[in-house]
């Protein structure tokens, strides 16, 4: 046995660091990935939304309301519009349009001079808690502001509120976060399953010596790619299933959408995820580039899909990332469907983006798929 040698450990140096500098992907992926980490959880990630879409039902345009919508703007979390009518509210809370709708009584101003305590109705789309939380804490700030106000007999009365808001938490009455978690998680199961598996497919061919024999197979490109995700897409289902079904026993998850357009919504996010998967497998040139260029994607897609984050408490470049993602429409179509059961109209504008996703990757993984093993 011969003695260690530092000339011999220096060549083996020598020979490691040209091998890494000559996986130049695999170098830039792990230099950015922990960047990306410092910007997203130093920049995007934020518990305490501010400037939610609210929507203000009044008849009239008097003292009081004024003071009230002025008041809930001021405190940062409201951004009020005037809606027409009631059908405008609960279409823009279904589709996710409108976190809040304001609704003021009528004759409003004179119950409050003659003493009374009148309601305020706020209907809140509770279906994610966490989201809405401290915006209902603020509200009381909007009750002391229209005691500068009030006729001097009112003053005279300070035990007495103005008035009262009334919080009606919409799709989930009790405001339980695992109704927020449980849907989302259906998603991010699926990605996680389906990104990967496939995100191996073609480097695994390369790496195991049959990808000859595939090249030698009268098939084109486009092909190959739909060869490799089908077969995933059933499994897919077969997961979403079991999810549904350990969900509903467990957790008592409502089902208030149509189940067959779930399903169908799904099997789109399912085929996006895999597509995405099968453009890694082509860029890369081993099985480890295909695995690191799969996790560079899993972190903004995980963080910036409003799963465990509020969406809306991103900023606005942030926001504009997680519309890039599927998971980000998936998630909003699932609690849309389970929580508020939503249908086609109210899921439609989730829907497109997938698609384009889908077929843009795929489009891309044909365009770089290299018909040689050069």
């Amino acid at each position: 046995m011969t003695r260690f040698s530092l000339a011999r450990l220096a060549a083996l140096l020598r020979k490691e660091w040209i091998q890494v500098f000559r996986d130049a992907m695999t170098l830039r992926i792990i230099i950015a990935i922990p960047i990306m980490q410092l910007f997203l959880f130093g920049y995007a990630i934020n518990s305490d939304p501010k400037h939610l879409p609210a929507g203000l039902l009044s008849i009239d345009a008097s003292k009081y309301t004024r003071t009230i919508a002025a008041a809930l703007s001021n405190s940062g979390y409201y951004d009020l519009r005037l809606l027409k009518s009631e059908g405008e509210a609960d279409d823009g809370l279904a589709r996710g349009d409108l976190m809040f709708v304001v609704e003021m009584p009528a004759d409003f101003d004179r119950a409050v001079d003659r003493g009374e305590t009148p309601s305020v109705l706020i209907d809140a789309d509770a279906t994610d808690p966490t989201a809405i939380g401290n915006a209902v804490m603020a509200l009381q700030q909007a009750v002391t502001a229209i005691n500068r106000d009030l006729p001097p007999i009112r003053q005279a009365k300070p035990q007495i509120p103005p008035f009262q808001f009334v919080v009606h938490a919409r799709y989930n009455p009790e405001q339980l976060t695992v109704l927020n978690i449980v849907p989302a998680l259906i998603c991010i199961v699926l990605l996680f399953s389906t990104l990967f598996v496939t995100t191996l497919a073609i480097t695994r061919e390369r790496e195991r010596g049959t990808m000859e024999n595939l090249l030698a197979m009268p098939v084109r490109p486009i092909e190959v790619m739909i060869a490799k995700i089908v077969p995933y897409v059933f499994i897919g289902y077969v997961q979403v299933g079991l999810i549904l079904a350990a969900s509903t026993i467990f957790f008592q998850l409502p089902i208030r959408g149509s189940l067959p357009l779930l399903l169908a919504a799904l099997g789109l996010f399912i085929a996006s995820n895999l597509a995405l998967g099968v453009t890694f497998s082509t860029v890369a040139a081993n099985q480890m580039q295909a695995v690191q260029l799969a996790q560079f994607t899993l972190m903004p897609s995980f963080l910036l899909s409003g799963f465990m984050f509020p969406f809306r408490g991103m900023p606005g470049w942030a926001q504009a990332i997680g519309e890039i993602f599927p998971t980000t429409h998936a998630v909003r179509i699932v609690r849309g469907m389970l929580l508020k059961g939503n249908g086609w109209n109210e899921i439609a504008p989730e829907l497109w983006p997938m698609a384009l996703f889908a077929v843009a990757v795929t489009a891309f993984a044909v365009w770089v798929y290299r018909e040689t093993l050069d």
